[in-house]
């Protein structure tokens, strides 16, 4: 078989899956906004299950819930007849999958659910199915056809409750209000995460370690200063006030001896950069980078309201922490 061959087959795979995806924006009705309903007004957890590649499916359906704000968990139905079942309570909500509407392993639970007055969500490829009837709310995520030229392996059909699973996800993400901040709540060791989550209090520099000169120094003292510490810059203090009078970095040496001054006269407050921009150690280290990123500058002074200086960071301090 030539890899032309294999591309054919490939393509073939993509269209049947992408079709059957299509297929669904017809059949989605009220029963979707009825669905959704019950999901964001649970007060408990979503539960989700299925058997075979049913569950796979529903595996990840149940944590795109939960990384989106809706607390969710998937059960093996297997397992659930052995004593998982348990894990169930009164306020939760049940989402179960099954193509066929007559998994064994699945019916087998539908009693005990309806006793305990569960509210039931099921996906399946056929509305007159078992477990459709038995649910309180049936999407319907049949297909016309499997991607696998036997019609046995479940390709489509799992294309399909994976899509109407995100569909429900987001739907309810959206009218829950639920942000970037929830998002990185949920996943801090993420890039997400990082970028949200990480202060700028968090990654700079303090103490000792910001460097720093009052504006009576004199450029010697400003690089011996800046040599030390290593940030590329140094901030000027008032002395009266202690507060920060501006900041002199890379650049602005660069653009002093443009002018030749004898480094051991020439006061560093004759070539700062006056009103600098500054950042807040509250906020998030994202907002640092994009200030940076900007106003084309490396490095940023920290200071509170009163601008008293907190600390110093630069770009590659950000860089460090992964925020960029």
């Amino acid at each position: 078989m030539t890899k032309h061959a294999y591309k054919q087959l490939g393509l073939a795979v993509l269209k049947t899956e992408s079709e059957a995806i299509a297929a669904l924006i017809k059949r989605l009705d009220d029963n979707f906004d009825r669905a959704c309903d019950l999901i964001l007004n649970c007060k408990g957890r979503v539960v989700v299950t299925g058997m075979g590649k049913s569950g796979h499916i529903g595996n990840k359906i149940a944590a795109t819930l939960a990384s989106t704000g809706t607390p969710a968990f998937f059960m093996h139905p297997g397992e659930a007849s052995h004593g998982d079942l348990g894990m169930i309570t009164a306020e939760d909500t049940v989402i179960a999958l099954s193509n066929s509407g007559e998994t064994s392993e699945i019916t087998l639970l539908l009693p005990l659910l309806k006793r305990l007055g569960i509210p039931m969500i099921s996906l399946t490829g056929k509305p007159v199915s078992t477990l459709a009837r038995a649910a309180d709310i049936n999407l319907d995520v049949s297909v016309s056809k499997e991607a696998c030229p036997l019609g046995l392996a479940p390709t489509s059909s799992t294309t399909a409750s994976l899509a109407m699973g995100d569909a429900l996800a987001v739907a309810v993400l959206e009218v829950r209000g639920f942000t970037e901040e929830d998002f990185a709540l949920s996943h801090p060791g993420g890039n997400l995460g990082r970028r949200l989550l990480l202060r700028v209090s968090d990654i700079m520099h303090t103490g000792d370690a910001i460097p720093l000169v009052n504006s009576h120094a004199n450029l010697k003292q400003t690089l011996l200063e800046m040599t030390a510490k290593g940030l590329g810059m140094a901030g000027v203090i008032d002395p009266e006030t202690n507060r920060l009078a501006g900041i002199y970095t890379d650049g602005d040496l660069r653009r002093t001896f443009e002018n030749m001054p004898n480094i051991e006269t020439a006061l560093v407050s004759e070539f700062m950069t006056a009103n600098c921009i500054t950042i807040k150690a509250e906020q998030i280290a994202s907002e640092a980078l994009k200030i940076m990123h900007d106003k084309k500058i490396n490095a940023l002074m920290v200071v509170d309201e009163n601008a008293l200086v907190q600390g110093a960071l630069n770009m590659h301090d950000l860089l460090r922490a992964g925020v960029v």
